[in-house]
């Protein structure tokens, strides 16, 4: 989720037109929808308020931390808007070989406060539409510095084992998404202590490779 404040949510906002720096060219996919898919989010951010850009954008089933684990569109109805929206920006995008699942990753800010996201997006593969799944992130001591490019990779196509599914430990909470086509998963962790754990990885012809690897520590105890 993005958010520097409470619930360390992450919060994506993307500045002006994004420019892409392909690792390859891709087939199916398409990371510049989700780059616009942010832009957007970001902007409604701005116009509309924080908490209402994540409830018009939220597929159903979408989750955040708070910090445990909750059903992003059940959490958000009894959010009110800040009066300060946060403000974020894209640096990287990772793309299922279908196309149909990304994962955004960036930076936020919100007054003197710095942090960075990461957020899975799902396309509706009749529609084409885009609605973000999972959001979460932290906050940071250094802010993340900009990238001159926005990178993107996606997952190699072709055929691929099926993806297994590691067991977590006693008392985790953990969730596991697969893109339709087994090339992009994403794991989310939250222990006993509300510390976290936000995994993604791309088949790139060999193996699941991770490309993010976000940890989280236990919030302070007061």
């Amino acid at each position: 989720m993005r958010r520097p404040a409470v619930a360390v949510l992450s919060l994506s906002v993307i500045a002006g037109g994004a420019v892409i720096a392909r690792e390859r060219d891709p087939l199916a996919a398409n990371p510049s929808a989700f780059i616009a898919a942010e832009i957007g989010f970001s902007r409604l951010a701005q116009e509309k308020g924080q908490w209402t850009a994540f409830r018009e954008t939220a597929a159903p089933e979408a989750m955040m931390f708070v910090p445990e684990r909750v059903k992003a569109r059940d959490w958000l109805k009894s959010q009110k808007d800040p009066a300060e929206a946060v403000k974020w920006q894209p640096h990287a995008v990772y793309t299922s070989c279908d196309g149909n699942v990304g994962v955004t990753t960036g930076a936020w800010q919100k007054g003197p406060a710095n942090g960075y996201f990461t957020t899975v997006w799902l396309r509706d593969p009749r529609k084409g539409k885009l609605a973000w799944t999972l959001d979460h992130g932290d906050t940071l001591a250094t802010p993340r510095e900009a990238p001159d490019f926005i990178a993107s990779k996606q997952a190699v196509c072709g055929s691929r084992p099926a993806v297994p599914i590691e067991a977590g430990g006693e008392g985790d909470d953990r969730a596991v998404g697969l893109s339709p086509d087994q090339t992009l998963s994403w794991t989310s962790t939250v222990r006993a202590d509300k510390s976290r754990r936000v995994t993604i990885r791309l088949w790139d012809g060999k193996d699941m490779a991770t490309v993010i690897d976000d940890q989280v520590a236990a919030p302070k105890q007061p």
